[in-house]
């Protein structure tokens, strides 16, 4: 049977808890407009049932928790000149992730696979946020000119040191073990025992998370903080860039190669926005998340990049020169 059959968000009841189940295996998950409003009218239904005393999140397939958001399709609309399209898919994920963010119940992330994107957005914004070893965690976009969104100009800010700023401009991805290291994840439980987890949560326990999980010993991120910090601590990509360049390691030389490849656009308006993002509440975030993507999906740059990335898949974006930051912001 084609996948166009089955229903893209699979909500229901089991035991003492509410599940969602993002259900678009072959296209790893990414997040249509129909998905979005079924996770919507989820936290809705689940929000007012008493019976339902925590809520899961999967995602169907082996492969991926969630890739993102469907950007192939906003490119499309972007080229359409579909303002409307494209205003409507941003504002109701946004609205979404905002939702998650004050559920008043526990919401239960099982990030089993890759996370990225708009996948952050349904699970970095929950009270539980768990990790397997075959987890993947990243915010890409400026390798497609796009920029950290769904909420993560609050949350990215807000990591230790200068970890936001790395993981906003390079795209790095994180392992399962190294993204509750930097604090994106909240615990750690090998892929063998989530079954096992899942039937306790069922019961309406969430602190059976704490049972299962198993604790994270500092690695590659802690190794890696000092240098994090020191290059990518500055206020301006000329500072990053030349932090970079006195580092002398073949690290410092993999973060210039990645800064070199990604949209200078993109890049000038990561920083500012996460600068901004810095001092303001998750809700002035989105409102300013949303605002921007009417500019930033109207450069050139962002047709292109996801051109390259996603749909010709030749990597060779042909970027324009850096945008005026005040025209981008408006």
């Amino acid at each position: 049977m084609a996948e166009t059959a089955e229903p893209s968000i699979v909500a229901r009841r089991e035991g003492a808890a509410g599940t969602i189940l993002m259900n678009r295996p072959r296209a790893l998950n990414a997040l249509d407009l129909g998905m979005i409003e079924g996770i919507a009218a989820a936290l809705r239904d689940f929000g007012d049932a008493k019976a339902v005393r925590l809520v899961i999140l999967e995602g169907a397939g082996g492969r991926a928790f969630c890739a993102g958001g469907d950007v192939r399709r906003m490119r499309e609309l972007v080229l359409a000149d579909d303002a409307a399209g494209v205003e409507a898919f941003f504002a109701a994920e946004y609205a979404m992730n905002l939702g998650i963010a004050e559920f008043p119940k526990p919401w239960i992330s099982l990030v089993d696979g890759v996370c990225m994107g708009g996948g952050i957005g349904v699970s970095v914004h929950g009270s539980h946020r768990i990790v397997t070893e075959h987890a993947l965690l990243a915010m890409p976009e400026t390798a497609i000119a796009l920029f950290p969104d769904v909420g993560t100009s609050f949350v990215l800010p807000r990591l230790p040191g200068a970890l936001g700023n790395w993981l906003a401009l390079t795209g790095a991805r994180l392992k399962g073990a190294e993204a509750v290291e930097a604090g994106l994840a909240t615990h750690f439980v090998p892929r063998e025992t989530l079954p096992a987890l899942r039937a306790a949560l069922l019961e309406g326990d969430a602190a059976a998370v704490a049972r299962f999980a198993q604790p994270v010993p500092p690695g590659a991120i802690a190794a890696q903080r000092p240098a994090i910090d020191r290059c990518f601590g500055h206020a301006t990509l000329p500072a990053i860039r030349a932090a970079l360049a006195a580092e002398g390691t073949e690290w410092a030389a993999a973060q210039l190669a990645i800064l070199d490849r990604v949209s200078p656009t993109s890049m000038a308006v990561t920083l500012e926005l996460l600068r901004r993002g810095a001092t303001m509440d998750l809700a002035t975030c989105l409102r300013m998340e949303l605002a921007l993507t009417r500019t930033v999906t109207r450069h050139p740059d962002f047709a292109e990049g996801v051109r390259a990335v996603l749909v010709d898949k030749d990597n060779a974006p042909r970027w324009a020169p850096q945008a005026d930051l005040a025209t981008m912001f408006g």
